[in-house]
């Protein structure tokens, strides 16, 4: 895959109709500083394209990033930030429940968890409930993963998927935004499921 265009064409705030993009939606999940931004940054070949935050749970907005006019990286609010309100978590469940189950273009789910850690337990809720509302597994980014050995990364990835009970056949990448470890892999996924 090559990146030859990418355009935040849509931000989509509370309130705001769910647009039909009609075109192949990838929809990002996870939590609050999990690595989303630099993901997107790094699939991209941008450095600062989606920004990053300092601040965790910032992300207010749904954003619709257009990739080379094919496809859509529709990255959700990150979840599991605990000074966010529980009625601001109310609302923006509901909208993003409504995003999920409106939206005519969803292709695949992407979820990211840091691979340095146990999935957490909003983490396995996350996962039990997108399997609910979707009917297949998301494909899993295990971020982070220059933070660790070669020997503890298949380690992790196998705690993951035990963590998560996934089936053996989901797809757990480990993925790292500083070395670019994972990236290759994570395009022939899409380009796959693309064909």
């Amino acid at each position: 895959m090559i990146i030859k265009k990418c355009e935040l064409e849509k931000i989509i705030g509370l309130g705001n109709k769910i647009p039909d993009t009609k075109k192949m939606e990838f929809v990002l999940v996870g939590r609050s500083n999990v690595g989303k931004s630099s993901f997107i940054n790094t699939f991209i070949n941008r450095k600062n394209y989606a920004r990053t935050s300092q601040t965790p749970g910032k992300t207010r907005t749904i954003n619709y990033y257009n990739i080379n006019d094919k496809f859509y990286f529709v990255d959700l609010p990150g979840y599991g930030y605990a000074k966010v309100s529980f009625d601001e978590q109310e609302k923006w469940s509901k909208f993003i429940n409504k995003y999920l189950n409106t939206s005519k273009n969803i292709e695949e789910i992407i979820m990211l968890i840091d691979i340095r850690h146990k999935p957490s337990e909003k983490d396995i809720s996350m996962w039990q409930w997108l399997l609910q509302v979707t009917g297949y597994e998301p494909i899993v980014i295990a971020t982070k993963s220059d933070k660790l050995k070669k020997t503890e990364i298949m380690h992790n990835i196998k705690m993951i998927r035990d963590e998560l009970l996934a089936t053996s056949e989901a797809i757990i990448i480990p993925f790292s935004a500083m070395t670019r470890d994972g990236l290759k892999e994570i395009y022939e996924v899409i380009d796959k499921i693309m064909k």
